[in-house]
């Protein structure tokens, strides 16, 4: 099964928001980019305006959870950058998960 490697330098982050491809959700906001070194990398931003720590960490746990339940199904070589929305503390990662299986299938991502 494929691991998923995380993105913590800012320049990767911004390389991401200039260059990759936006995909809308009202819970999340997805940026994919192809990648050279054939794996699937993801990093996760999570405003000040979600709330305090509790929330955020709990939004970057919804989120890592939904893509962990999507990563079988990645083609290989992807970076992935998800900023949280404010709504994603409302649902269930379940339904974070779905979101994301739909973004990815109609962009063929998946």
């Amino acid at each position: 099964m494929n691991s998923i490697v995380k993105i913590k330098e800012n320049y990767e982050f911004r390389r991401a928001y200039k260059k990759g491809e936006a995909l809308v959700s009202p819970y999340f906001v997805v940026y994919a980019m192809r990648n050279r070194r054939g794996n699937i990398r993801l990093g996760i931003t999570v405003s000040k305006k979600i709330g305090g720590a509790v929330a955020r960490n709990r939004a970057k746990r919804l989120i890592t959870a939904a893509f962990r339940g999507c990563l079988p199904e990645i083609s290989e070589g992807y970076d992935f950058i998800i900023v949280a929305r404010n709504r994603i503390l409302s649902v269930k990662s379940t339904v974070v998960e779905e979101q994301l299986k739909k973004l990815f299938k109609t962009n063929g991502i998946i």
